[in-house]
């Protein structure tokens, strides 16, 4: 090489690790690092690989100026592998840093030491961690600057988390995942800047218990237990996801959320009809109901869902999501007899009506025909029979053919469909678009009734 070329290869190549000494954002994880799992014999020599590649990187970097520190050990971790993770994150957890995301497979044994948070009290602003152990103390600093925490699988109780977060005044959105160890979470009143709550899936969780003001969103998925909300006067979105869900919100929610603008409510069974509702959800506008279930029960009307559509005046869009797999409701075939309405009900702000999962149950072609003819502002109806939950219409899916669907759900997709173009299309008015989707003819054979 020329002398020249030489020379300013060496200044581009000082001038570079310079720079690498103080890059602000450390990224690590089997991907970046190029690793590839058939490349080794076993998860050790993964872990060992992983360890002895980001142990070098960090030796070489200086610490100084690091903003954001990713470590992603999932496939990448062995048992042993705890005094790595502590030199890691004390050469890079320094003043001025703003996001810490460690995250490690469930089950790892690592303890995550809270003092380091000492390090960034002033700077960091996004915590998340997966797969460890979080055992804070009183002695942990005042985190002014920390506005998002996600948990993910750890281990902690709820005196190790109220530690946390009674130091976290800033922190306005907190998710909880997997955390199976927690019977009781308590949300403290000193989170004023608090607007979204995320409770997914924590196994042993009974009760939380909310006192943080100004919440906007709220998200539980998991067992039935005991919620207590609180003020929730500034609730704008709620999703809830347990068995008995849709009772919970017609008769605990109205009255306590009257500025909710959007509600997603899942559930997998329902003991009681839908009630009539004492109060109205005055600002809501979007409303998706998901009673989805293998077989959901028979006992239940859809046709009660009438009285909180009607609870409902600002509500534009519905979505109802009814499949199943085996239906057991009573068809409409089977008792012809005349539809139920109710009288004097009528709404004129909704313009969208999805019902997935269409079957030929007469609650649901009785609820389906008082829509049509109840909603004089109605604009889209879309009904969908039974789909396959992987579709050849998915390009992401790079798939040719939809996901089998059994025999049984097929058949029930067809009478749904007799059962549109027998009592519903020709009650739907002109000015409303009607679409009926049918199961894939391409990949689904067409059965007969």
């Amino acid at each position: 090489m020329p002398m020249r070329d030489a020379a300013r290869a060496a200044c581009v190549s000082h001038a570079f690790l310079r720079s690498w000494r103080c890059h602000p954002n450390l990224i690590f994880c089997g991907t970046i690092l190029g690793m590839k799992k058939k490349a080794y014999g076993n998860d050790d020599e993964i872990a060992r690989d992983f360890c002895s590649k980001v142990d070098h990187i960090l030796k070489k970097h200086s610490g100084i100026g690091v903003k954001k520190l990713v470590i992603d050990m999932c496939g990448c971790y062995a048992a042993n592998d705890s005094c790595y993770i502590n030199s890691w994150l004390l050469t890079a957890v320094t003043p001025g840093i703003e996001e810490l995301l460690l995250a490690l497979p469930v089950g790892a044994t690592y303890k995550f030491p809270c003092s380091l948070l000492s390090n960034g009290r002033d700077s960091i602003r996004y915590l998340l961690l997966s797969g460890c152990s979080l055992q804070p103390t009183a002695e942990l600093p005042w985190l002014k600057r920390l506005t998002k925490v996600e948990l993910h699988a750890l281990c902690f109780t709820k005196d190790e988390l109220g530690c946390l977060l009674c130091n976290s005044f800033a922190l306005e959105r907190l998710v909880i995942r997997h955390c199976d160890e927690i019977d009781c979470l308590k949300i403290p009143c000193v989170l004023q800047q608090l607007r979204y709550l995320d409770v997914i899936c924590c196994d042993d969780l009974q009760v939380i218990d909310n006192k943080a003001p100004n919440i906007s969103s709220f998200f539980y998925c998991g067992g039935c237990i005991q919620l207590s909300l609180g003020d929730t006067l500034k609730m704008e979105y709620i999703h809830l996801m347990f068995s008995g869900a849709l009772n919970y919100a017609c008769v605990e929610l109205p009255s306590s959320m009257p500025n909710l603008k959007i509600a997603t409510i899942q559930s997998r069974s329902e003991m009681v009809n839908t009630p009539v509702l004492r109060s109205k959800f005055l600002h809501l506008k979007k409303l998706t109901i998901s009673l989805s279930a293998p077989t959901f029960s028979p006992a239940y009307d859809y046709f009660s869902l009438v009285s909180l559509v009607g609870a409902c005046p600002s509500l534009e869009t519905l979505v109802l999501n009814v499949s199943q797999e085996k239906m057991e409701h009573v068809s409409i075939f089977t008792d012809p007899s005349d539809l139920r309405k109710m009288q004097g009900q009528q709404h004129h702000k909704m313009k969208r009506v999805t019902i997935q999962g269409f079957t030929s149950a007469k609650s649901l072609v009785e609820l389906t025909c008082h829509f049509v003819e109840s909603i004089t502002s109605l604009e889209h109806l879309t009904l969908e029979a039974f789909q396959s939950s992987i579709r050849c219409s998915m390009p992401a899916r790079k798939r040719r053919k939809c996901f089998p669907l059994p025999i049984d759900v097929l058949r029930e997709a067809q009478r749904g469909l007799l059962a549109i173009r027998t009592y519903i299309e020709p009650k739907v008015p002109s000015m409303v678009k009607l679409r009926v989707i049918e199961p894939c003819c391409r990949c689904h054979a067409v059965v007969e009734l």
